[in-house]
Parts: structure tokens; C-alpha cells; sequence
């Protein structure tokens, strides 16, 4: 069977791969081809290259692949496959991962590190600038604020292989379980990051609160809503911005970018809030900043949304990528492949988000 993790699963030996019931017929290096065609697979949704794959050509052509089949996947219905087949090899070749949290952590690379974690300063270094008298010396300002050690969790998980599926020559099923347990390794770094960004709610003093419609718009008149919703974004991204207007970040209300972070449940009416104008004062949009938007499925509270000032001291690591190995089982008779990836994330000024209400 040709496979799109394994190019020919008939010429996996499973004794040379995971070894006979007693450890015996093990080949080291049928092994590490195996594996290391796994660690293709599980690689690919990375959003940097691993220093282990960046000659690899075969890698970055697949990497090309699947980078370009993600951005096109939501197409029109015309763009869907026609055939049953052509579904399930789609399926096969490409799942889409969520990693909009990308957008919002400046994420570090320690995977070629021997670190077991990264240090992050909580404030800046309190420099202001003045006029200086003739022959004033400059005073030099030390850091303030607290420098924190965030450390790398490891998250695990293992892929049990029943042995009957290699004797029976179910590549098809290994394929499923492969790609299954990639979609979980993703879907719970994800899920990590998210809950870190809603834990900040408890940090805070109170939400951004549901704000008036400019134009003075009735309830249930069309655009209310709307409206509401757009100065509530507003009001969100001013109030951060007044919030690190001191912090070094370097922003305006000319070149700030920020994102807003929103359930599922919301991403109809954000879509609106954006595109909203005014009615009475003309057709002028009501958003003053610039946004885009990640929608997600992740966030635990589903009426509430986020407006973040994104990376700044908003920091997420990766130490090891999702990483497998692999030995057999005699206890179950299974071959068993374990995956471990490492990472950690902190926001370090809670100033750059603020949650903000519907109603």
C-alpha cells in the first residue's frame, strides 16, 4: 500500500522495526527509517522547520506541500473533491490544525537547546527620555519589575500497534492511528495555550464592558448590535494601549495590530462587528484599529472574546518537538510508539489583553 507516511508499508518488517516476543531480530537501522519517516509526519504542522529536517529535502518539499494545501483548503464548494476516494486521500494528506495561538505568543525555538526552561522580564526598563542641561551626565536606568523562569512541560502520550495489524497487513489502520495521534498531540498543545490566555481573566480587575452604539441606534434596530460591538473593540484596544504606553513596546494607535481571539460561537458576529458603519454620520466604518481575528473552538468560556496587543511579553517555547519512539510490547503484543513533545508559554504583562462582554 502506498501511504502518506509510510511510501510503501509492505516493506516494513515489524520483528526488524519493534523486535520478536524476546527483543531478538531487531534492526537498529530499519528502525530509525521507520521512525524517522514518522517524525516527518508528525513534524509537518510545525510552524518552524527542525534543525534535524531543514537539509532534508524530501522534508521541506513535503513541508511545501502541506503549507500550501492548508492555506487552500477552505475553498469554495467547487474546490471540494468530487469522489469518495478523493475525500478520504484529502483527509489523509492534510488535517487542519489549530494554531492561531501562533499569532498571539512570540514563539522561541529551544529545540536545540539543552534548557529546561526561559527567563522573561515582567516590565521593561522604565527609560524616559529629557532634555539635558550642557554638561549633564545621563542617568542610567536599571530594569524594574520581576524576572520570571517559566519551565518546559513534557507532554506524552503512547500509540499502541496491535501486532495482528501488520500481520493482517491493515496499513490503512496504522495510517488512522498515526494521524489520530498527531491530530491529539497538536489539538493538547493547542488547548495549553488557550487556557493559559483565559487564565488571565482571573488576573484582571473587570472585562471591557458592552458599549453604547455611536450612532445612538435603538435595540433591534439594524446595525445595533453591531455597532455596540465594534466600540466595545475599540474601547478594548485604546485601553491597552493607554495600558504599555510606558513598557518600550513601540506602538501607536497609527501601527498597532491586534488580535481578537473569539470562540466559534461568536465568529458571525465579529465578522459584522468589523464590517459595521455608520449609519447617521455616513458610511464610515466604526472599527478605529487595525484587527484580525482567530476563531477557535478552544476557549472554555463561549461569550466572551479577547482583544490582544500580540508577542511583546506574551512568550511561548518549544523545547522538544513531538518526538516518537518506538519497542515492543510482550506483556499486550502490541508495538508500542511513544511520542513526547515539550513547551511552555507565559504572558508576562497582563496589560495586553483585555476580555471584553457581548451584552
Amino acid at each position: 500500500m502506498r501511504g502518506q507516511i509510510i511510501k510503501d508499508w509492505t516493506k516494513v518488517d515489524y520483528i526488524k522495526l519493534f523486535g520478536a516476543e524476546f527483543g531478538e531480530g531487531k534492526d537498529i537501522q530499519h528502525q530509525k527509517s521507520v521512525l524517522r519517516a514518522l517524525q516527518h509526519f508528525f513534524c509537518l504542522p510545525n510552524d518552524r522547520i527542525p534543525a534535524e529536517f531543514k537539509d532534508d529535502e524530501k522534508f521541506l518539499k513535503k513541508k511545501e506541500k502541506f503549507e500550501k494545501e492548508r492555506i487552500q483548503y477552505f475553498g469554495t464548494l467547487n474546490d471540494f473533491p468530487a469522489t469518495a476516494k478523493e475525500v478520504i486521500d484529502k483527509y489523509h494528506e492534510l488535517a487542519v490544525y489549530d494554531n492561531g495561538f501562533e499569532q498571539i505568543f512570540n514563539m522561541r525555538d529551544y529545540t536545540g537547546s539543552k534548557r529546561d526552561g526561559f527567563s522573561i522580564d515582567t516590565i521593561g526598563s522604565g527609560l524616559t527620555f529629557r532634555k539635558m542641561l550642557t554638561g549633564e551626565k545621563l542617568h542610567v536606568f536599571a530594569m524594574e519589575g520581576d524576572r520570571e523562569f517559566v519551565y518546559f512541560d513534557y507532554y506524552g502520550a503512547a500509540l499502541g500497534w496491535d501486532r495482528k495489524l501488520f500481520e493482517n497487513q491493515d496499513w490503512w489502520q496504522l495510517e488512522e492511528n498515526a494521524i489520530e495521534f498527531r491530530n491529539e498531540a497538536f489539538r493538547i498543545r493547542a488547548a495549553t495555550f488557550y487556557a493559559l490566555i483565559e487564565a488571565v481573566a482571573a488576573q484582571k480587575a473587570t472585562d471591557i464592558l458592552w458599549q453604547p452604539s455611536p450612532d445612538g441606534l435603538a435595540a433591534a434596530t439594524r446595525g445595533y448590535q453591531a455597532q455596540r460591538d465594534a466600540a466595545t473593540m475599540n474601547l478594548a484596544a485604546q485601553t491597552i494601549l493607554l495600558a504599555v504606553q510606558a513598557s518600550g513596546y513601540g506602538v501607536s494607535a497609527q501601527n498597532a495590530s491586534f488580535e481578537i481571539l473569539a470562540p466559534i460561537q461568536l465568529r458571525g458576529r465579529i465578522k459584522r462587528a468589523l464590517g459595521v458603519n455608520y449609519d447617521v454620520q455616513g458610511p464610515t466604518p466604526v472599527i478605529d484599529y487595525r484587527f484580525s481575528t482567530i476563531i477557535t473552538t478552544m476557549l472554555a468560556v463561549p461569550d466572551h472574546y479577547w482583544v490582544i496587543l500580540p508577542k511583546r511579553k506574551i512568550v511561548g517555547g518549544d523545547r522538544m518537538n513531538l518526538t516518537t519512539y518506538a519497542d515492543f510490547d510482550m506483556l499486550s503484543r502490541t508495538d508500542s510508539a511513544a511520542g513526547w513533545m515539550a513547551f511552555a508559554g507565559a504572558v508576562a504583562d497582563i496589560a495586553q489583553l483585555e476580555r471584553c462582554d457581548i451584552a
